[in-house]
């Protein structure tokens, strides 16, 4: 198959488009890099000629509020219009777990609006929606620091690989289109402080990481379960104990 990936530069493009040719497809990287911009339209209706999956793991530069929300909208808008052009069979995206939970979380929001278009597009899809990343640990913390201590909301988290992130958005694009959401997750569960606390002990990091019932979590203080998967989410395989060892 020829799988276009929109964002194919970024930490899970990049691994993506390396997997999906190591299994004989033909993976296109797109990226204002490869002469690809989404926010234009600039060189989109080029890339997906003949593709038959177009899969967009593309984000913000900018997380500010009215600037995410902004990216999603242009960029899925002109990305749905160019494969339906195309005649591409199968859309496939990634998104968040809990976005729908957390409306006063921007990004979130963003990632809905997304969603929305994508689905009321008319397009075979399918959408992934993950867990955090293990990667991320240290830019929560770095987000959630106050004079030297990172303060973090009591929710319970599932975070996982980014690799795995990856491979389940592989294993989505070389599939049916479901015409819906599926969930994917770490293989165990911590509360937001005891993740990132582990995660920065690892690196020597010597941030204190206490539990505040009051913090934010990018703009929202999420519950105790806002963060984490239904019922049915596939699970990856490697903890963060053996994901810290590698790393």
């Amino acid at each position: 198959m020829r799988v276009v990936v929109v964002g194919g530069t970024g930490l899970i493009g990049r691994n993506l488009v390396t997997r999906l040719a190591g299994q004989g497809h033909e993976a296109v990287p797109a990226a204002p890099s490869t002469g690809v911009n989404t926010l234009t339209g600039e060189g989109l209706k080029e890339a997906l000629q003949g593709a038959d999956v177009v899969v967009d793991v593309s984000n913000s530069p900018s997380f500010a509020d009215d600037d995410v929300l902004a990216f999603f909208r242009t960029s899925t808008g002109h990305v749905v219009e160019a494969a339906k052009e195309a005649g591409v069979g199968h859309y496939v995206a990634l998104s968040v777990v809990g976005t729908d939970r957390q409306p006063g979380v921007g990004y979130f929001r963003a990632k809905v609006a997304q969603e929305e278009l994508i689905t009321a597009a008319g397009l075979p899809f399918s959408i992934v929606r993950a867990t955090q990343f293990f990667e991320f640990a240290g830019g929560i913390a770095d987000g959630s620091t106050t004079d030297g201590v990172v303060r973090l909301p009591g929710a319970g988290v599932q975070p996982m690989a980014a690799a795995e992130v990856s491979a389940a958005v592989g294993r989505a694009a070389t599939g049916d289109p479901i015409g819906g959401i599926t969930e994917v997750a770490g293989p165990e569960v911590f509360g937001l402080a005891e993740w990132v606390r582990t995660a920065l002990t690892a690196r020597s990091d010597p941030r204190q990481v206490v539990t505040d019932p009051e913090a934010p979590y990018f703009g929202a203080v999420p519950g105790p379960e806002d963060l984490l998967p239904g019922p049915g989410a596939r699970l990856a395989e490697t903890t963060l104990a053996e994901w810290l060892a590698r790393a």
